[in-house]
């Protein structure tokens, strides 16, 4: 592992907390400033496992930008780390505080400021929910596509320092394509605008997209301007039963290949099925070793979706079936939802591996998940958004079990081997924070990780946005 060249403040340069919260009140409303232990510590880490998480020394939740610079300017005179956070539904460990740290929360900067039909852009502040926000262009008759499957609570600030993804990527593409400018507050409490308002714009370095995916290590975002889209017409959804994961996978490359664009192309493994239906009653099919889950928002998808059924069969398909309508498509985008939250409940504790290959590989990579999963003796359930390559992997563990764990790390890591072995990356959309600094120095090389270290210093000079996370 590739050691860190940007450490987090020395205890000895941190100042004592009554300094600390006495500066930040400075500036801040009273209420804006949470300091007990045990609220505090309920701010302390994301979702995600194996992941170590220090003692804030404040909570801070501004409202404005000012309140925003001040908190800057006060960390950096005092030397203190910041830790930006949002609704904190990450699953890397990139909202996790570190000790003596001030985390910024900016939850309460929620306000949709500007919906523009004519130029296709909502400006929003970063606690904006996701889902709050799409509704919202929803009744413009507008459409923001990124719907990570945390969306009725992640916020866009989150969506933007992880570079979310989501179930539509296939057609849409992930956050970063909708992130046309940003205001940033930099380390040092300046306030930074990049990007555009227009359509297009090539003017300097594209420092926008440097920010999207950067977890809180460059600046904190306190405004973005996103593109948006027309509202499409309501999707339809098609399931397709498989005997063998290896057949549903073909059926992905089949359809890829001959050029059709689905809004949504997603798998669920033999074990994520058994885990929604214990876990919801949704009565889905666990005969299934693969379920395919296929839908169009076309004016006719109807028609494209009996292309693609026919597809399936040539694949092996063992039963394609439609939904009838929206509410049942609906019901098994659902499913496909809840995933996640099943697989977690079948042993109480889960690692959720984001490896994303390329499509072509996307049945080595469930094969070998499948051996590592056998070589561990562990429940792994994968899920996909397979029309993108990108699997999510997910470990069940007794976190009670010292042994139990112990397998659950290593087979994460194996199967992050695995990624980079089929040519892949360690992380689609979930970020790298600190579960796998040490796989992203892998696949980065030296040479790049000095690169992404000189920029980093170049912003933050004192480390001390986010230290510990990435690198």
């Amino acid at each position: 592992m590739i050691m860190s060249r940007i450490e987090a403040p020395r205890d000895e340069d941190t100042a004592p907390a009554e300094s600390l919260t006495e500066r930040l009140l400075a500036g801040l409303p009273a209420g804006a400033v949470l300091t007990d232990p045990d609220v505090t510590a309920s701010y302390a880490h994301d979702m995600a496992s194996f992941c170590p998480a220090g003692a804030p020394a404040a909570v801070v939740l501004p409202r404005t930008v000012e309140e925003v610079q001040h908190v800057l300017r006060t960390a950096t005179e005092l030397r203190v780390p910041v830790v930006p956070q949002g609704a904190r539904t990450g699953l890397s460990g990139a909202a996790n505080a570190s000790d003596g740290c001030i985390v910024l929360s900016l939850t309460k900067m929620d306000r949709i400021l500007e919906i523009s039909p004519v130029d296709r852009i909502a400006v929003v502040e970063p606690g904006v929910v996701n889902a709050v926000l799409s509704r919202a262009v929803e009744e413009h008759g507008l459409y923001y596509p990124p719907d990570p499957s945390s969306w009725e609570t992640c916020t866009i600030g989150g969506n933007i320092g992880t570079a979310s993804g989501g179930l539509c990527c296939v057609k849409y593409g992930v956050t970063a394509e909708y992130v046309l400018g940003l205001d940033v507050v930099l380390a040092d409490g300046r306030l930074m605008s990049t990007g555009r308002r227009t359509a297009k714009g090539v003017a300097g370095y594209d420092l926008t997209r440097l920010f999207v995916g950067s977890e809180g290590s460059l600046g904190i975002v306190v405004r973005a301007v996103l593109g948006l889209r027309p509202k499409p017409p309501r999707q339809l959804v098609l399931a397709a039963e498989f005997a063998t994961a290896a057949e549903a996978c073909d059926a992905v490359c089949r359809i890829m290949a001959g050029g059709h664009v689905p809004s949504l192309l997603e798998m669920m493994d033999r074990t994520t099925v058994k885990a929604v239906n214990d876990f919801a009653r949704m009565g889905l099919p666990e005969t299934t070793e693969a379920l395919l889950l296929a839908a169009f928002d076309t004016p006719d998808p109807a028609a494209d979706l009996a292309a693609l059924g026919a597809l399936c069969e040539e694949s092996g398909a063992t039963g394609v079936v439609v939904a009838d309508d929206a509410a049942e498509s609906e019901l098994l985008l659902q499913a496909r939802r809840m995933s996640l939250t099943a697989l977690e409940a079948v042993k109480g504790t889960t690692m959720i591996d984001d490896v994303c290959v390329p499509r072509s590989k996307l049945g080595a990579m469930l094969e070998g998940v499948e051996r590592i999963a056998a070589k561990y003796d562990l429940t792994i359930g994968l899920c996909a958004h397979a029309g993108d390559g990108n699997t999510h992997p997910t470990v069940c563990f007794d976190a009670r079990d010292a042994d139990e764990s112990r397998r659950a790390r290593e087979s994460f890591d194996e199967i992050m081997a695995l990624g980079l072995e089929l040519g892949g990356t360690i992380t689609g959309e979930h970020g790298v924070g600190v579960l796998k600094k040490e796989w992203l120095a892998r696949e980065l090389g030296p040479v790049g990780v000095e690169m992404q270290r000189a920029v980093k210093g170049v912003f933050d000079p004192l480390g001390i946005l986010n230290p510990g996370k990435l690198f």
